[in-house]
């Protein structure tokens, strides 16, 4: 029986043989872009496919084509010139729209620079070009822009090779990312589409993979892998010698031909301001600019209104968030109860904690007359103590004299004692001279009255 099973599959692994070589035969073109085409894998796991356009099917848009010649050959360095151009595409990279303006020789190579922070909600990033002007080519800085309405995409521009010129087709704010000439920007313009980030719930939130959050303040940031981490091709332009020949997808078509804003004020004035730098002109710097980036953010213009479709998609997400997040009326009932039980529970279970709290608070509202009481009943004795501390050193004083009282007395006495002797002396020595004198009266006339008397016969 297993013989028998081998050889019943012979036919089947026939068919599959031949339908293995049929695929092989496929157009080479064909087969580079399905493989080489940015933005071909993981975008059914990534959020931000959403991005593109939807489209039919059976839809007769012209499938996308990359030159198999021109992916083996390298992308030409910043400091080295083009090779001489040549009209090697006969289709218009317009795709029936016409360019602002066009210029001879094509642009210079893209530079690599860093991105600034992104500076909060609703900023969409826009990433710099080459514009061309009066003396050549100039850098027009990339910028954090804010959306002109919820849900808008923007649309890089993109210089395109046709009719012996390079013309520019400038970029466009709509409803999904459309055809920008396979040109890699960077920051998730990586040729097809945008995976940097991507609307939803009324927001836009951010790829961290491809856009710079350190230091952000936008709130609703996500990861998803970049497919290739490796940056691609530099070279700024489509179609010609050494440019890109990446064709439309369907659904970036479809962008195209949907209803779109053009720039608004903030980044046309930062294009005028970038060709007025002489040091933004490639042929000043080389192909390295002086600003690569402006770290200020663009204000969006007021009144700008969304497109019909897209508007009607926001109403449409908006009445479905509100009826998923209106309740039932049984839910609505307990969602209701609900805090009403959990604040009775809450009331029990706080009711100690609230007398404890109730006390404490009592307590701190007694505590200030509590001091005031104290401070007046103790006022007399400080006011005793300081008279008593202000009275010490006279009670000392007073003390201290008249314990040196006596001392001081005997003092002065010893010192005038002999002042008194001698006054004594002064005021008794004419006593003792009459006392002397009537003493020495009797002696003195004695002798006299013996001299009178005669002598007895």
């Amino acid at each position: 029986m297993n013989r028998t099973l081998r050889f019943g599959q012979l036919p089947l692994l026939a068919l599959v043989a031949v339908l293995f070589t049929t695929g092989c035969h496929k157009d080479p073109s064909l087969v580079a872009a399905d493989s080489s085409q940015p933005g071909a894998q993981d975008q059914a796991s990534d959020p931000a496919a959403d991005n593109s356009a939807p489209f039919a099917a059976n839809s007769d848009a012209q499938a996308p084509v990359t030159s198999s010649a021109q992916q083996s050959a390298p992308p030409p360095e910043a400091n080295d010139s083009y090779p001489p151009t040549s009209d090697q595409g006969s289709y218009d990279p317009g795709y029936g729209e016409q360019p602002e303006y066009t210029a001879a020789q094509p642009p210079p190579p893209l530079p690599d620079y860093d991105q600034p922070p992104a500076p909060g909600d609703g900023y969409l990033w826009t990433p710099g070009y080459w514009a061309w002007g009066r003396y050549g080519y100039y850098w027009v800085p990339g910028a954090w822009v804010e959306a002109p309405y919820e849900g808008a995409l923007w649309t890089p521009g993109y210089w395109g090779y046709w009719n012996n010129s390079y013309g520019f087709y400038p970029g466009y704010w709509g409803q999904y990312v459309g055809y920008y000439g396979g040109i890699d920007y960077g920051f998730g313009y990586i040729g097809y589409g945008y995976q940097g980030g991507y609307w939803g719930g009324g927001h836009f939130n951010y790829n961290r993979s491809f856009n710079n959050m350190n230091g952000s303040r936008a709130r609703y940031i996500y990861n998803h892998p970049a497919s290739n981490d490796q940056r691609g091709s530099r070279v700024s332009y489509n179609g010609g010698s050494g440019g890109l020949h990446v064709r439309a997808r369907p659904a970036e078509l479809a962008a195209l031909h949907q209803q779109h804003t053009p720039r608004m004020g903030a980044q046309i004035q930062n294009e005028r301001t970038a060709s007025t730098n002489r040091a933004q002109f490639a042929s000043v710097n080389h192909g390295r600019p002086a600003s690569l980036a402006v770290a200020r953010p663009l204000a969006a213009d007021r009144n700008v209104s969304a497109p019909a479709a897209l508007r009607s998609t926001n109403r449409a997400v908006a009445q479905q968030q509100q009826r998923q997040a209106a309740p039932q009326p049984a839910q609505q009932q307990q969602h209701q109860a609900a805090p009403q039980r959990e604040q009775q529970q809450q009331q029990h279970q706080a009711a100690p904690q609230r007398e404890q709290q109730q006390q404490q608070q009592q307590q701190r509202q007694a505590a200030p007359q509590r001091e005031q009481q104290q401070q007046r009943q103790a006022a007399p004795q400080r006011e005793q103590q300081q008279q008593q501390r202000q009275a010490a050193p006279q009670r000392e004083q007073q003390q201290q004299q008249r314990q040196a009282a006596p001392q001081r007395e005997q003092q002065q006495q010893r010192q005038a004692a002999p002042q008194r002797e001698q006054q004594q002396q002064h005021q008794a020595a004419p006593q003792r001279e009459q006392q002397q004198q009537h003493q020495a009266a009797p002696q003195r006339q004695a002798p006299q009255q013996q001299k009178e008397e005669p002598p007895k016969k």
